[in-house]
């Protein structure tokens, strides 16, 4: 060792017991912060899904239901697809167990959605975490993924999101029911390509390179033919096995 390399030794030493060592896990708190943050960032998002729930106000006045109904089915289950798909299989007498087996199909996603979220929501309280579930819908689950991967370590985004998209969720809704005599077929104005605009954006905030590519192409390709092939809306549960299998399978090499 010649007398050169001791300032350089001891510089780094230094450097090594005055730094922090990384930390190999986000710290995730939950505070005002996030919620306010996750609120204000969801309000774009949140106009799109008001188009879609105007949209279900119409069905459900066209099938029957009261303003208080739609809008008590809105409050407590807060999963557009699925409501829609219910109202439109309302009948006299009404298939229960047709429905509920289809939303229970539609709805599978969300407990991969909600997997996605344990490396961060483990180390938030059962209360904490479980309140901000009951308000995850798929526009602010995309978001607060963005937001978490990014460092912020904000826990109570997906709160502060689930806020903004129940409340103009619900209000859309009501809206739609009182105006369902007037619009008469929603679709006349367009309004069931809302949803299909507003996942296209949420798909370009998600976009992280060519790594994306492999598993949103067998999500696609599985999802077109499990689509042919089973009936309802399985096929949006079986794209996303599908791909998140694909992600396993490709970690673990």
């Amino acid at each position: 060792m010649t007398d050169n390399d001791t300032p350089d030794r001891t510089e780094s030493s230094a450097r090594a017991t005055t730094e922090p060592p990384p930390s190999e896990e986000t710290r995730v708190t939950f505070g005002w912060q996030g919620v306010r943050v996750g609120f204000l960032t969801t309000i774009p998002i949140a106009f799109g899904v008001a188009g879609y729930g105007i949209a279900f106000g119409v069905l459900a006045d066209q099938v029957g239901l009261s303003v208080a109904e739609a809008a008590l089915m809105s409050a407590t289950v807060v999963a557009g697809a699925s409501q829609i798909v219910a109202v439109e299989l309302w009948t006299d007498p009404i298939p229960v167990a047709t429905i509920l087996l289809t939303t229970a199909a539609i709805n599978l996603r969300y407990s991969l959605m909600g997997a996605a979220l344990l490396p961060w929501f483990r180390q938030l309280s059962a209360k904490q975490a479980y309140g901000s579930l009951f308000l995850m819908a798929d526009e602010n689950w995309a978001l607060t993924m963005r937001d978490l991967k990014s460092g912020s370590g904000r826990g109570a985004f997906l709160l502060g999101s689930g806020i903004a998209v129940w409340s103009f969720w619900v209000g859309s809704t009501v809206l739609g029911s009182l105006a369902g005599g007037v619009v008469g077929d929603p679709d006349v104005y367009g309004i069931d390509f809302i949803l299909a605009a507003v996942f296209t954006a949420l798909a370009v905030e998600l976009w992280e390179g060519t790594k994306t590519l492999v598993p949103w192409t067998v999500a696609l390709g599985t999802a077109l033919l499990a689509a042919e092939m089973l009936p309802g809306q399985w096929y949006i549960l079986v794209g996303g096995i599908a791909a998140a299998l694909v992600e396993v399978i490709r970690h673990e090499q």
